[in-house]
């Protein structure tokens, strides 16, 4: 048969189409497991906050969604500072609900610590329990850094306001410099540190440099991380912000005038 340039670029649309079909459907196919794995990493973080596994406890992914099983996990309406024991966990996602008007909130601008814009009406909290004792509680804690969103969670111990743990599962900082806030080491450094004063004042903040842990600054500030100060400011203001009035704050207040009941029946009664 004859090759002509008609026939030789029908040959390279068929090709390109057949192409863009494959790519289309494996994309598809391959989105559920690619949600599972992103599922999966974010239990992995959260677990390792709880303090019920060794630092360097290889897990894995059926241990992590059966040790996720475990927890004590809550809805927390933040405009009220309340349990929603009525919602279910699973239903609630507080990234997409920041494009529905109906589930989020515009932040006011004197208040918006963390350059969010908006946040999510519900967020879902962990509770780790000692027996009938609260030992832990796990936040999650969000933030505009330099260059990206900074994702994490942090930990308190059941006092609700000594840093028990934190981690900082997704970011886009300057590599070997931003970067840092997800370095093992220095997320150590935030064991013990204070949220609040005497006073209930918020006090944390990250250091411009290294803090002395025999100092009086030891008992609310975190190591800075050289050659970073704008990544660090962030995780600064966002600590703050998640805190405040406007994140958690109303809800850390309640919990501490009404310690909340374990149960096994009723999960996320106050």
């Amino acid at each position: 048969m004859t090759e002509t340039p008609a026939r030789s670029l029908l040959i390279l649309l068929v090709v390109a189409l057949i192409c863009s079909v494959l790519v289309s459907v494996s994309a598809v196919m391959l989105r559920p497991i690619q949600l599972q794995n992103e599922l999966i990493q974010r239990y992995r973080n959260i677990v390792a906050l709880t303090g019920l596994v060794t630092a360097d406890a290889q897990l894995g992914d059926e241990e992590i969604l059966a040790a996720v099983g475990e927890l004590d996990v809550r809805v927390v309406n933040l405009n009220t500072g309340r349990f929603e024991p009525d919602m279910d966990p699973e239903t609630v996602d507080a990234r997409a609900a920041l494009n529905d008007a109906s589930a989020s909130v515009a932040i006011p601008a004197e208040s918006d610590a963390a350059r969010l814009g908006r946040r999510a009406v519900h967020e879902v909290v962990y509770l780790v329990w000692a027996d009938d004792q609260l030992e832990r509680i796990i936040l999650p804690i969000s933030g505009q850094g330099m260059w990206s969103t900074l994702y994490g969670f942090l930990a308190l111990q059941g006092d609700l306001n000594t840093s028990a743990a934190v981690t900082f599962y997704e970011q886009t900082e300057t590599a070997g410099l931003g970067d840092q806030i997800q370095n093992p080491d220095w997320n150590a450094r935030w064991v013990g540190r204070r949220l609040f004063g005497p006073g209930g004042d918020i006090r944390f903040r990250i250091a411009s440099g290294i803090v002395d842990d025999d100092s009086a600054a030891a008992t609310h500030e975190v190591d800075g991380i050289s050659g970073a100060t704008v990544t660090a400011a962030a995780v600064t203001a966002l600590v703050r912000f998640w805190v405040a009035e406007e994140g958690f704050g109303p809800f850390l207040s309640h919990l501490d005038d009404n310690p909340p009941v374990r149960t096994d029946t009723v999960r996320g009664a106050d």
